[in-house]
Formats: structure tokens, C-alpha cells, sequence
């Protein structure tokens, strides 16, 4: 299959749209007159903007008509044409992909908004191994897991009320299933049947799903089953520049090159390629049981599961190689310095036969096995005690799980090869070259370590329980009371085997152990869509050989267990609510206060080198001893809120919204844990004693409903936040793993720990949203969001060495967010065009510096043709434009990460009865 480019992609959507609108237009002259029921896309706005105007506060709304007709295949590709809200396409550490996977609002981090699904929490997992045993990705939920057939519809709220789930500092985003009994027909039944075609893996892929609805003729009893099974292959091409660092003053060549002290450089630039499998499945299940108006009795089970076996290859320079700048090797005369960063070096091959130097490391990991998954069992019931009082009540489990069950690791070392690189900035990957060595064939590549973590869990356990009420006043402006209290019971906990050789028969710095090559390499087509000039025409061993030759010669033994990368967390909290419901002439709103305790333990591991007197403590496998410390951090917190609606016209509706809302810390900051980092001698860490993320939070909007369907509406928000969660770096005595494997005894060292702090921060922004029917069945929608924010804490200590830009940038917050589409709908068919883009965000902090992500567009596509009353032919395309996503660090002469995942087009039927 060829590829499409994506304006020819587009185009032919919109042109089939136009040219069928005239023959749909004059079918539709020859009719008698007949009532109009508007359904389909704009059916669906309409209902939006409903439940968004008579809101009691500020939410934006999607429905699942909505979702069904965009080109998303998970909830967050919808949630990214919401005014304010932003996407990003991983947790933390695994890189970009080409799917949405976390979700944020307003300029903060998705562990800042609240993911809830019918009112309650969910616990989700990862698939990447350092996500799973770092815990980076905290509270946020990973979309990845959640398709988009389980929505009925998606409520966002920016302006909290007191009956919400605490929880979401930014604001929160509550998806809500369908119901049986909401079904017009007393059995309905609808299926999808696709295939998808990914074009840099070249890889077709079926995904199927169903749903299954019945109720009872009387309507009171009803069942819905849904499940969904749906394959994806993914291919990754990327460069990677890993582990920036700056030259030592003390570094050796210091001495001949003064110029080069604390001057940065990429430890590692490595061709990389990823490959995986994504085969999602699950399913949901709802039984409904209303014998009247006034009970009602509701049962609701989701699984949804994500295998997500995957292969990394990466082909690296190592800066810190034998031969190289790390070791003290000045670079060859010529060397460029420009920004503070070393933009260009080259070292001429100095080592020999018989006193080999290492200039690279080349790396190949699979990971067979490794997956995501989500569930929840929720019970929601209603009872109507009187035609003023009425008691809701909901309890319920949830369960997330990220697992990598085993890694099979090669790494070995690229030696007598000399190596140089030019850094080309974000324009295109950095040149690389291996003077001496053809980088296709697998000779000379000695077994230099085997790494990593084999297995790795985390789990991730809340069960929950609330009851409420609202009672119906006549006192004045006070129309209604509600009260209730909640209750939850949270587990997070991670387990992790160090991986190493196993002595007994693994040669480390031989050859004689190497696993077999059958001759592979990279695709032909590797970093086509980069450009560049580095090395792709790589070596890469065959995953099953791998498998063997890594179950043979690694030592996963749980007795090396790694202590120090692991926690466990328990939370309890409990929590109660009072609120009223306001009406005037012309007003409404609400008023209320939710006060929440918690009370969290934190147990962490450290090890120490000797065994404190009067303490009896396990041994630890590679010398030292382990100490489990359990550390309280309870609080108390108050959560006022007040928001007004005026009606300031028939179609303008004002709102104002004033409240406190609170985030309680990741779980990998509170967990206490370090994932250190031997080579380098740094690392990250928790802080069991940090206090909730408080936010004192102001919203404003105007909304003018200037025409059916159709908005113009503009708004302003403000959070100050306190204790919002930051980063600090210090220094600490650990044990270094590898030196002491290699050792043979308990080797420690002092490393270099960033770690969270409570710091200020501040967010201020606009957002303006518009939606507007043009006629002939054509519409357009967009929304632009305009943020400011930045730490509040001094000079940022954690990043006092940056060379440019604002030291104190938020994690996630772009300075711009926009949105826009085009539709067409007529009886026959539809259409959309859409197009979502971000400005430059701080992603993440990798191993103590910041990771930042330049702005990034997509383009997506969607084509549903009525070939019956029944069957829709459906055709969607995502990543239409194949964006190249890149990161840099403190400024962009000093690139990170260069990423092609390619397009995505499906094809398929929609059947429904």
C-alpha cells in the first residue's frame, strides 16, 4: 500500500463530501415535509452544548456520537478538541508513540487532573518497564487502555463543585458509560469490524468490537455486554541523545582544553529503533434493575487489557567510552562550542588489538509479555425517599497492573572504531559516524554487561464506598441541599529483580558468549522520514535467539531482589460534603465545602553499608543490609467552592467560579524510592513527607449560544498553587550495583539525587472556543488556550545550570493549545477534518535534567458512509501528517529525542441493529 500524503488524504474526504451534497440535496427536494430529527455529528453538538449550557457550573461535554464520528480510537483523542485540555502520547520515560496516552488541563501535569469513569477512580497500569518501577507517571490514567466504544459521554469539569471526587487540582474528566435501560429498542446490538493499516511497520491489523443490549418490555430490567478486541503494530524510528551531562573540572582534559569545563554533551547518540505489538482486549458488562421511579439498581464491570510485547534496538556513541570525553580523551582539534554545549567533536581511533578502546555500546532489549491493564466493579444505587429527599450510593473496586515479566538484554561494546557527531540542533538528527566499522555486521561486539530489571510488577489497588443525598428547600434563593460522605482505601506498591550475568558461564568483555546473528538488520526504510546523516544500516539480533541466549546467560534469580528501586504505599481517606444548589431571576449556582483527610504510609527501602547496632536486618545479595523505614504523612483539608451562572441574555450565559481544589503527590514522589543510575552516579528519588498540591483556583467565562448548535464563548482561569510538587537536587552514599557485581563485595558511592520538593507555582491563562454550522450540512469548530505559568521557588535549584530559557517551567504546561476541524453530515454520509497542535512543554525530568518537547501538530481524518440503515462504511486516518516529535534539554543546541511513528488509516463496517 502506498503511502497518502496528508492533504491528498484530506482532500479526497472533503472533495467526496462536496460532491455528494447536490444528489443528497435534491433526494431530499422530492419528500414530502416531514419532521426534522437532528442526529449523527450534529445531533450530537446539539446535545453537547445542552448539557453545557444548563450546567451549574463550567464543563465542556462530548457524547458518543461525537466520539464515534471523529477519527479517535481512545477517549484522550477526543479529549484534545476540549478548549484547555491537552494530550501527550506516553506516561514519562517510554518516548512518544502515535497514540494519545495521558491527558492534562490547563497548563499542568496529567497527574493534576482527575480521571474518573462514572464518578469513581480508576486505577490504571503500564506497559514500559521504568514507568512501572520508577512510578513516574503518578495518578494519571493511562487512555491507551480506555477505547473509545465504552463512552456514552465525557464530562469535563473546570469550575469543581463540592459533591466531586477530590482529587483533580486542574479539574477533572469524568467518563460515563452507557446504560441499558437508556436504549430506545428492547434489543439492540451493534459491531465493528476494521482493519488498520500502520505504514512504517507496513502492517495490517483487524480490530473488531460488539455491543449486546436487551430490557425487559417494561423497561425496568436491562443488560448491556460490550467488548472490543482491536491489534495495532507500531513501529518507531528514532535517534536518541541520552544522558546529558557537563565535563567535570577535574575531567582530565580540562587540563590541555580549559574551554571544555562544564561545557554539556550527550553521553550516548544511538539510532534506535522500537518495535512492538498492541493488542488490546476487553470488555464491559451493565445490569440495570428500575422497578420504579424512585429505586433504582445498578451493577457495572470493565476490564480492558494491553498486551504490549516490544523490541528496542539502539546503535550507540558512548561518551564516556574508553577512548571518549568522559574517560578524560580530549576531542580531535576543531571541536565546536556554541550555547554552552559541545555541538560538534571528533575522536580519532587511539586503541588497538591488544588494548581495545571503546567508542560506542550498542544495546538490543526485548521484552516478551509485558502489558497494561485496567478493571473496576462498581455498584450505584438510587432511592427516591420522598418526592424532596433522594440518597445515592456507590461502592465499588479497581485494579491497575503493569507488568514486564522478563528482559532479554545484549549489550556489548563498539570498540576501535573512533567516533565523531555534529549536533544539527532540532532541524534534523545529529551526524554520527564509526570511521572504522561497518555498523551492518555483527564482528568485534564483545559482551560489555547484561542489564535491567527481570521481572518488574506494579500494582496499583483502591476500593471505595460514598453515600449522598439531596434534599429539595423553599428558602429563597436555596433550592437544594446536598451532603454526603466518602471513603477509600488505596494500595500502590512495585516489585523489581535486578538482572545480571550469570558468572557461572557468562564471559563479560569476551566474545566467546555472544549470542548468535542470523544476519538481520534494521529495515531498509529506517530513518527515511528523519533525514539526517547517521548510521542505519544496523546490525540487530533475532528476539527468539535473544530469549535464549538471555535465559542462559542472566541471573533473575528473585533473590536479587532491588530493594532500593521498590515501595509500597497505603492510603486511607475519608471525606464529607455540604453544598446548595442556588436559583434567582436570571442566576443560578451553587455553593458548598468538602473537607478531606488522609492518612498515607509510605514504606521505602535503603541500603546501608553496615548493620546498625541493635537493628537486625536482612542481608543484602551484593554486600550491605536492607532497612525498610515506614514514614506517616497525614492531612486535613478544607475545599470551599462557589459558582454562579447568569443568565445575561436569552443566548448569553456568564459564569464565575471560585474554589480550592487539592492533588495528592505521585506515587513515585511519595514512594521514597531511588532509581539510580550506576554509570553516571545519579539518580531520582522520593520524598515520602510531601503535602498535597493545594490550588486556589478562579474561572471566569461568557458563552454566547448565537444560533442552534453553535458557540462563541471565551473565558479566563488562575490557579496559584501551594505545594505544588517541584524538584531539588542533593547528594547521598548508595550502593553501586555494578561495582559491587563486578566486585564481588559492597561498593559505595556518593551520588547526585533529584528529588520532589513542595514549591509555589502559579498558572494563568485564556481560553476562546468556537463552533459554528456554515449551512449545506458544513460546520467548523476550534479552540485556541493561551497559558502562562512558572515555579515559584527562587533560582530552581534543581536546574540552576541551564544555559537558556526559564528555569522554572511547569511540568506539561505549553503556552499555546489550539484546535480546529471541519465537518460535513448529511442523511448519507459524513466527514471531518482535524487539526490539534501544541507549543514546546518541559515532558519530563530524565535523570535529574529536564526533557522538553518541541511543538508538535496532527492531522486526522474521518469518512462514515449509510450504505443501508444498517451498515456504515467507515474510513479514518490518524497521524495523517506524520509528525516528527522532538525533545531537547535546556535549549535546542541540545536535541534529545527525534521520533517517526508513521500514519494509521482504518477501514471498515459498522453494523447495527
Amino acid at each position: 500500500m502506498s503511502k497518502l500524503t496528508p492533504i491528498a488524504t484530506a482532500t479526497a474526504i472533503l472533495t467526496l463530501s462536496v460532491a455528494m451534497t447536490a444528489q443528497a440535496q435534491q433526494a431530499a427536494t422530492d419528500k414530502e415535509p416531514e419532521t426534522v430529527i437532528v442526529s449523527g455529528i450534529r445531533g450530537s453538538l446539539q446535545q453537547s452544548l445542552s448539557v453545557k449550557r444548563n450546567a451549574s457550573s463550567n464543563v465542556d461535554v462530548i457524547t458518543a456520537e461525537d466520539v464515534g464520528k471523529m477519527p479517535d480510537k481512545n477517549v484522550a483523542d477526543s479529549l484534545q478538541r476540549v478548549p484547555g485540555v491537552n494530550i501527550s502520547t506516553s506516561g514519562a520515560g517510554s518516548g512518544g508513540f502515535d497514540e494519545n496516552d495521558r491527558v492534562s488541563m490547563r497548563g499542568t501535569a496529567p497527574s493534576l487532573t482527575q480521571t474518573l469513569i462514572n464518578g469513581h477512580a480508576v486505577s490504571t497500569g503500564d506497559w514500559f518497564v521504568l514507568d512501572q518501577v520508577g512510578g513516574a507517571v503518578g495518578r494519571s490514567a493511562s487512555y491507551s487502555l480506555l477505547p473509545s466504544e465504552i463512552v456514552g459521554q465525557v464530562v469535563v469539569y473546570k469550575a469543581p463543585t463540592a459533591d466531586q471526587v477530590e482529587g483533580g487540582s486542574s479539574g477533572s474528566i469524568d467518563i460515563r458509560t452507557r446504560h441499558p435501560l437508556d436504549f430506545k429498542q428492547p434489543i439492540s446490538m451493534e459491531a465493528t469490524v476494521q482493519a488498520v493499516y500502520s505504514d512504517l511497520a507496513e502492517k495490517t491489523d483487524p480490530q473488531v468490537s460488539g455491543l449486546f443490549n436487551w430490557k425487559n418490555e417494561a423497561g425496568t430490567l436491562g443488560l448491556m455486554v460490550q467488548g472490543f478486541s482491536e491489534k495495532r503494530s507500531l513501529r518507531r524510528d528514532g535517534q536518541e541523545l541520552l544522558q546529558w551531562t557537563q565535563v567535570a573540572p577535574t575531567n582530565a582534559a580540562v587540563k590541555t582544553n580549559p574551554d571544555l569545563a562544564n561545557v554539556w554533551f550527550p553521553r550516548l547518540i544511538g539510532s534506535s529503533l522500537f518495535q512492538q505489538e498492541r493488542k488490546r482486549k476487553g470488555g464491559l458488562i451493565d445490569l440495570q434493575f428500575k422497578p420504579s421511579r424512585d429505586f433504582s439498581l445498578e451493577a457495572t464491570y470493565f476490564r480492558s487489557k494491553m498486551d504490549a510485547s516490544n523490541y528496542n534496538t539502539n546503535y550507540m556513541t558512548d561518551m564516556n567510552g574508553s577512548g571518549m570525553l568522559g574517560s578524560g580523551v580530549a576531542p580531535d582539534p576543531g571541536y565546536v562550542i556554541r550555547n554552552g554545549t559541545l555541538v560538534s567533536a571528533a575522536f580519532t581511533n587511539k586503541g588497538t588489538t591488544a588494548a581495545p578502546l571503546r567508542y560506542g555500546i550498542v544495546d538490543n532489549i526485548v521484552r516478551d509479555g509485558a502489558y497494561a491493564q485496567t478493571e473496576f466493579f462498581d455498584l450505584d444505587g438510587k432511592w427516591r425517599a420522598t418526592d424532596r429527599l433522594v440518597f445515592t450510593a456507590k461502592a465499588g473496586s479497581t485494579k491497575g497492573k503493569g507488568v514486564t515479566p522478563s528482559q532479554g538484554v545484549f549489550e556489548g561494546d563498539i570498540n576501535n572504531s573512533g567516533a565523531s557527531y555534529q549536533l544539527n540542533g532540532l532541524g534534523s538528527p545529529a551526524t554520527v559516524k564509526f570511521p572504522n566499522i561497518n555498523t551492518a555486521v555483527f564482528t568485534g561486539t564483545p559482551l560489555d554487561w547484561i542489564f535491567g530489571v527481570s521481572p518488574a510488577t506494579t500494582d496499583d489497588k483502591e476500593t471505595y464506598g460514598q453515600i449522598d443525598a439531596a434534599f429539595q428547600l423553599d428558602a429563597g434563593p436555596l433550592r437544594e441541599l446536598k451532603f454526603g460522605v466518602r471513603g477509600t482505601h488505596h494500595t500502590r506498591s512495585n516489585f523489581e529483580v535486578a538482572q545480571g550475568p550469570n558468572w557461572a558461564n557468562t564471559d563479560v568483555g569476551g566474545s566467546s558468549t555472544n549470542p548468535a546473528w542470523n544476519g538481520t538488520t534494521y529495515p531498509g526504510n529506517f530513518g527515511s522520514d528523519l533525514g539526517g546523516d547517521f548510521p542505519k544500516n544496523v546490525w540487530m539480533l533475532d528476539p527468539s535467539i535473544l530469549n535464549a541466549w538471555g535465559d542462559l546467560h542472566s541471573n533473575r534469580d528473585v533473590s536479587r531482589t532491588y530493594y532500593q528501586d521498590m515501595f509500597n504505599l497505603k492510603e486511607n481517606t475519608k471525606a464529607f460534603y455540604v453544598q446548595g444548589e442556588l436559583e434567582g431571576e436570571g442566576w443560578s449556582g451553587n455553593v458548598g465545602l468538602r473537607v478531606v483527610r488522609t492518612e498515607g504510609t509510605s514504606n521505602g527501602y535503603q541500603i546501608l553499608p553496615n548493620q546498625p547496632a541493635g537493628e537486625n536486618l536482612p542481608a543484602y545479595p551484593w554486600g550491605g543490609f536492607v532497612k525498610q523505614t515506614a514514614i506517616d504523612n497525614n492531612t486535613t483539608i478544607p475545599l470551599p467552592s462557589l459558582n454562579l451562572k447568569f443568565d445575561l441574555r436569552s443566548d448569553v450565559v456568564g459564569r464565575l467560579g471560585i474554589s480550592r481544589t487539592m492533588t495528592r503527590p505521585d506515587y513515585g514522589a511519595l514512594g521514597g524510592a531511588v532509581l539510580l543510575t550506576d554509570e553516571t552516579h545519579t539518580g531520582n528519588g522520593g520524598n515520602a513527607a510531601l503535602k498535597p498540591v493545594k490550588s486556589t483556583n478562579l474561572d471566569a467565562s461568557i458563552q454566547w449560544y448565537f444560533a442552534p448548535r453553535a458557540l462563541l464563548s471565551a473565558g479566563v482561569f488562575y490557579m496559584d498553587l501551594k505545594d505544588y510538587v517541584g524538584y531539588g537536587s542533593s547528594t547521598g552514599n548508595f550502593l553501586d550495583t555494578r561495582a559491587s557485581q563486578e566486585q564481588n563485595k559492597p561498593v559505595f558511592a556518593n551520588y547526585t539525587i533529584t528529588s520532589p520538593i513542595n514549591v509555589g507555582a502559579k498558572v494563568k491563562g485564556m481560553e476562546l472556543a468556537a463552533q459554528v454550522p456554515m449551512g449545506m450540512g458544513f460546520g467548523i469548530d476550534g479552540n485556541v488556550t493561551l497559558t502562562d505559568s512558572h515555579l515559584d521557588f527562587g533560582a530552581c535549584p534543581a536546574m540552576q545550570t541551564a544555559t537558556s530559557g526559564d528555569p522554572c517551567d511547569m511540568l506539561g504546561a505549553s503556552k499555546t493549545t489550539a484546535n480546529g476541524g471541519i465537518f460535513f453530515e448529511n442523511d448519507k454520509f459524513n466527514a471531518r477534518v482535524s487539526y490539534a497542535w501544541r507549543s514546546s512543554f518541559l515532558a519530563a525530568q530524565d535523570r535529574g535534567t529536564p526533557l522538553y518537547q518541541d511543538s508538535t501538530g496532527t492531522l486526522s481524518a474521518s469518512f462514515n458512509y449509510n450504505i443501508s440503515k444498517n451498515i456504515v462504511l467507515t474510513l479514518s486516518g490518524q497521524n495523517l501528517n506524520n509528525p516528527i516529535l522532538k525533545n531537547y534539554i535546556y535549549n535546542k543546541d541540545q536535541p534529545a529525542r527525534f521520533y517517526a511513528n508513521g500514519a494509521q488509516y482504518y477501514a471498515g463496517l459498522h453494523i447495527k441493529y
